[in-house]
């Protein structure tokens, strides 16, 4: 069966896991991707004096880089201290359709990894720029790292309780990947529609606003001083949507049922309540006037049920609430199986191994797994001759000099 990116190539000079992250959905669906890895491997720039955890090429439960974010591609290492390193990866450049990104733009102009040097080996290139902030302004040059993101958006501090320290949630950086893929779809459509190439440019930042959208987009349309803000949970508007209680077997249900007349008459039995109640029969009484009395009366409830009861109940009634899980949770949920969401893999060297499956569903082309996360240089002979020509001794003599891997 064809893949929707059958014949597209790919080569992927990115260091953060979000950018090859973003690089890895366009190999699950059939792009050819070949990183270069460099020998030896430098310092991330902006991320000087930072710990870079375990090697992005070995392959590890806690390896978020080796075992989701480099899945599907091939890799060739290469020292570009070199001449002849940078001679080979100019020769790489010149055989693909789209070259990702992801140093600070100051730092692709040194390396000569800019969109100007790139387009002028590959004409028509799509250059898929990976950046912190975006290509204007003055925190251009900031580096690609979430947490910075995070922090100017709003992402942190919408989230804990008042009193309590921001949290880091870490949603900016799927967001991002996501629409790294989808900005390169795009303009890959666009040049094969008019023979343009073009640059791409995915930050951080937009990823991480996204990731408060629907927050953001109320905050700009009404403004207020509690939107966005650490609510308390008994501060609830709507003790019905956005509340959480705990259950009998210590476990918390969470309820996101808009306050109407259509999901009250349902509700009201399940907690106990008859639906005419004087002091619960219309929103006002539910969300002003007594909503501390109502939000009392489901604290005293909730504990009275374990959560796989309430969540048959409410199921039965076709209400909006379900159990709040752990993250081991939907590794064995039969949902997850059914759309490969998560896949359980038999790795060479670690064995039995479990890792995010595919996000998308194409009924035509669905994405695959070809291969696992590569080793540092893994294929560099199988692409440096298949693209670029370089015979057997060639190949040879340059892993003797120290410039391939």
């Amino acid at each position: 069966m064809a893949s929707a990116l059958d014949g597209i190539v790919v080569l992927d000079l990115t260091e953060t896991s979000w950018a090859g992250l973003g690089v890895a959905l366009l190999a699950d669906f059939g792009a050819d991707v070949v990183r270069v890895d460099e020998l030896p491997r430098p310092a991330r720039e902006g991320r000087e004096g930072l710990p870079d955890g375990p090697p992005r090429h070995v392959a590890s439960p806690w390896n978020f880089d080796a075992d989701l974010a480099q899945r599907n591609k091939r890799s060739v290492a290469l020292d570009l201290s070199r001449a002849e390193g940078r001679e080979i990866l100019e020769g790489l450049v010149r055989r693909a359709d789209v070259v990702a990104v992801d140093r600070p733009l100051r730092a692709l102009e040194e390396r000569s990894w800019d969109a100007d040097a790139l387009t002028a080996l590959r004409p028509g290139l799509v250059v898929a720029r990976a950046t912190g902030f975006g290509p204007n302004g003055p925190d251009r040059e900031l580096p690609a790292l979430d947490e910075l993101a995070a922090a100017r958006t709003g992402m942190m501090p919408i989230l804990p309780q008042p009193g309590q320290p921001p949290v880091y949630p870490g949603h900016g950086s799927m967001y991002s990947a996501v629409m790294l893929a989808l900005g390169v779809c795009c303009a890959l459509h666009h040049r094969a529609e008019t023979g343009e190439g073009q640059v791409v440019d995915v930050s951080l930042f937009a990823g991480n606003m996204y990731g408060a959208s629907l927050d953001l987009q109320a905050y700009l349309a009404m403004g207020g001083e509690r939107l966005c803000k650490p609510v308390a949970r008994l501060d609830v508007g709507n003790p019905m949507s956005g509340s959480m209680y705990r259950t009998s077997d210590g476990r918390w249900v969470t309820l996101t049922m808009p306050d109407t007349d259509r999901w009250w008459p349902g509700f009201a039995p399940i907690v106990g309540l008859a639906p005419g109640d004087p002091r619960f029969d219309d929103h006002e009484k539910r969300c002003e006037t007594h909503r501390a009395e109502l939000v009392a009366h489901l604290e005293q409830e909730f504990p009275k049920q374990s959560a796989a009861q309430w969540r048959a109940a409410f199921e039965r009634q076709q209400l909006s609430a379900d159990v709040i899980e752990d993250y081991g949770y939907p590794a064995n949920d039969p949902q997850v199986a059914r759309n490969r969401y998560v896949l359980d893999l038999e790795h060479p060297s670690l064995g039995p191994l479990r890792t995010l499956g595919f996000p998308i569903a194409l009924s035509e082309c669905p994405a695959r797994l070809d291969r696992l996360a590569p080793c540092a240089g893994q294929h560099g002979d199988d692409v440096l001759h298949g693209w670029l020509g370089l015979s057997q001794d060639r190949l040879a003599e340059l892993r003797e000099q120290g410039v391939i891997g």
